[in-house]
């Protein structure tokens, strides 16, 4: 409560570190994911957990949620993204095209797509099943974050401390 600085909720189910989470634009869902490898779902209003969603075999370090499907994407160190319904907790489909531990995921705002970033490369992925669309030039370094504007900018951020600007559409590089 902001209000008179308390707090109101405390959620327990983690082994370890929390290292992602997601709030759901539409449903009272908090997801959370970290260093035990599983990805968990809250009621926000019971403050009870509604499913740990477990396939990840390595830190979850990124998780997005969309309102478009009853469906949650989380990335991890293991190389994979999955992609979970969160009707039934289980796993729609894994993503496998990342070469090394993926640590960025970002929804499009009006198109049906998100972007995934890892050591590796930027790659832009179609809901719901997350067909590959298209995989960006690589960086130079480990990339740790995206973000996207309205204008359709990409931009990552790696551990060199660089920040890379690209199209969302052509994937150039400004």
């Amino acid at each position: 409560d902001l209000e008179y600085n308390k707090v109101i909720r405390n959620y327990h189910g983690h082994l370890s570190g929390v290292f992602a989470l997601a709030l759901h634009p539409s449903l009272n869902l908090l997801a959370t994911g970290g260093r035990d490898s599983t990805v968990r779902l809250w009621d926000m209003r019971s403050k009870t957990q509604v499913h740990c969603l477990a396939g990840h075999r390595d830190i979850v370090e990124s998780i997005i949620a969309q309102s478009d499907e009853p469906q949650l994407i989380s990335s991890s160190h293991d190389k994979m993204i999955r992609l979970w319904d969160i009707r039934t907790g289980g796993c729609i489909n894994t993503l496998t095209n990342h070469k090394k531990g993926v640590r960025a995921l970002v929804n499009h705002h009006t198109e049906y797509t998100f972007a995934s970033a890892g050591a590796d490369k930027i790659r832009i992925w179609k809901c719901p099943e997350g067909d590959h669309i298209r995989a960006l030039d690589d960086h130079a370094a480990v990339l740790n974050s995206l973000a996207l504007n309205a204008d359709n900018v990409l931009v990552s951020g790696a551990d060199n401390g660089t920040l890379h600007f690209h199209d969302w559409t052509s994937g150039f590089n400004f």
